[in-house]
């Protein structure tokens, strides 16, 4: 790449991504913690991110290839979803026939910009359904602040 080419981050990244699946909502937030704090909670699939996702029970990774990545998914309602895409430091696309999960970490001087974004997925189309998902997405968030600043202390 040469000096023209502008670099995306991943924040970036996942608005672009957002912006293409219809009734996406996409939550931002600066986290006052360092990048490798916020993404060992987020970017743990098994543990951390149970934690603060309000209707994600467990997920277990079945497969890894590099970046690539096969997860098992239980909501705390009963469903499951067999979940593919990429999982790296600052960032996480995955989804299955009815679900969406996007976020995203970039460094902003010692301080972490996060992105979340997800939801019911209508099948066969790039579209979720936007019943709730700004609230649920507002509500992950927000544990996740939690989280981390108790990680951090």
């Amino acid at each position: 790449m040469n000096g023209d080419e502008a670099m995306i981050d991943d924040v970036r990244r996942l608005r672009v991504m957002g912006a293409g699946v219809r009734g996406a909502r996409i939550v931002e937030r600066v986290l006052p913690a360092p990048l490798d704090a916020v993404w060992a909670v987020m970017g743990d699939l098994e543990g951390g991110f149970g934690e603060f996702q309000p209707d994600m029970r467990s997920v277990r990774i079945v497969r890894r290839d590099g970046d690539r990545v096969e997860a098992l998914a239980r909501s705390r309602y009963g469903l499951r979803a067999r979940l593919h895409g990429v999982l790296r430091p600052g960032w996480c696309w995955l989804q299955s026939r009815f679900l969406v999960i996007g976020m995203a970490a970039v460094d902003e001087g010692g301080r972490t910009r996060v992105a979340l974004t997800g939801g019911v997925r209508v099948p066969g189309r790039a579209a979720i359904v936007p019943f709730g998902a700004r609230r649920e997405l507002e509500r992950a968030m927000a544990r996740l602040a939690e989280r981390v600043d108790g990680a951090v202390r």
